[in-house]
């Protein structure tokens, strides 16, 4: 009998992830339903919002119960098929297929991906995947850029702060990223074509931003929060805005996070901070692929992506979102590309 292997929740972490919070199981895969398909994973992501998954604190979707197997989001190749939607063979998004390595799903919840030739599957769990409409949405729709601005974008060399950084770029506005290590600030100014980029493990973050933004700061893409986000928030201008991306240096600490200090620079500056999740956006994500898409072909924006293999090794892995050891999309690669 054919089987699949699972991560499932144990306990809820208390602090960082720890060996025991997770447990990989392995069971007898299910005979599949009418209307239904099974999807062998191909990659996995990891991302931030994995941490707040397995909490029980206040978020935008219901905690992973113990017992449950981890959510998370991944593409891959269909290997049984009882849907005439979908063929064996295809490529297909079939949406929080959690932290293993096949899923059985309703064929209403799966989509296929439309591939194209010359871009690799990687581009989909990212640039051209829920990354870039992160980036998309939260730099263009939110924020809205505007020629000569100052734009601070904070987590810059990560997978949706370094295509924020770019579209901001594109659209005419100084762009200042925020980055750990000298190798990814170099990448953000030579590679990406930042006005400037700050280097938080080694440099003082206000003082840094006093240099490289004098006249202020327009926009604040931010992924980080914390102290980062008050040094960016307690200069910002008249009318600018907060794109609030992330926290993530807040993700591992329990109870209530803290916001700016100075909530009165709020009405003081008419400042706008309005916080997203992507899933909000789906139903309009072809408004983003529409630009996203030929800047890819044509080689205007750059990504990266970091791939581990093995689903054994998701939870080391999903450790290095909160050490900044990896470049870009953090990806699991759980069964070779069709």
């Amino acid at each position: 009998m054919a089987t699949l292997r699972r991560w499932v929740l144990k306990r809820r972490p208390h602090g960082e992830i720890q060996p025991g919070d997770l447990e990989l199981i392995e069971e007898p895969i299910a005979d599949l339903k009418d209307g239904e398909v099974l999807v062998r994973t191909v990659y996995l992501s990891l991302d931030p919002t994995n941490r707040i998954w397995m909490s029980d604190q206040d978020q935008y979707l219901p905690p992973v119960q113990i017992g449950e197997t981890m959510r998370g989001g991944g593409i891959g190749v269909v290997e049984q098929s009882r849907s005439e939607r979908f063929r064996q063979g295809e490529i297909v998004n079939p949406g929080f297929v959690g932290w293993s390595t096949h899923a059985v799903a309703d064929e209403h919840a799966v989509h296929h991906v439309p591939t194209i030739p010359g871009v690799p599957l990687t581009a989909y769990m990212s640039v051209l995947g829920a990354t870039g409409l992160t980036a998309w949405f939260g730099m263009i729709d939110i924020a809205n850029p505007q020629p000569g601005e100052t734009v601070v974008v904070s987590a810059a060399a990560g997978a949706v702060g370094s295509i924020a950084g770019q579209l901001a770029k594109l659209r005419g506005a100084r762009v200042i990223g925020i980055a750990g290590g000298k190798a990814k600030c170099d990448w953000l100014v030579n590679a990406l074509g930042f006005d400037g980029a700050i280097d938080y493990k080694n440099e003082d973050v206000g003082a840094a931003l006093d240099r490289l933004c004098p006249n202020g700061i327009d926009v604040d893409f931010e992924n980080v929060g914390g102290e980062i986000m008050e040094a960016v928030f307690s200069r910002m201008n008249n009318f600018g805005r907060m794109s609030l991306c992330g926290m993530i240096s807040t993700y591992n600490q329990e109870g209530a996070i803290k916001g700016p200090s100075d909530f009165g620079r709020i009405l003081m500056h008419r400042l706008m901070i309005k916080g997203f999740i992507i899933i909000d956006y789906l139903p309009r994500a072809a408004e983003a692929f529409a630009e996203l898409g030929p800047l890819v072909m044509s080689g205007q924006l750059k990504w990266k992506a970091h791939v581990e293999d093995g689903l054994e090794n998701a939870l080391d892995a999903v450790g290095r979102l909160f050490t900044g050891d990896h470049d870009g999309k953090l990806l699991v690669r759980v069964s070779p590309e069709p």
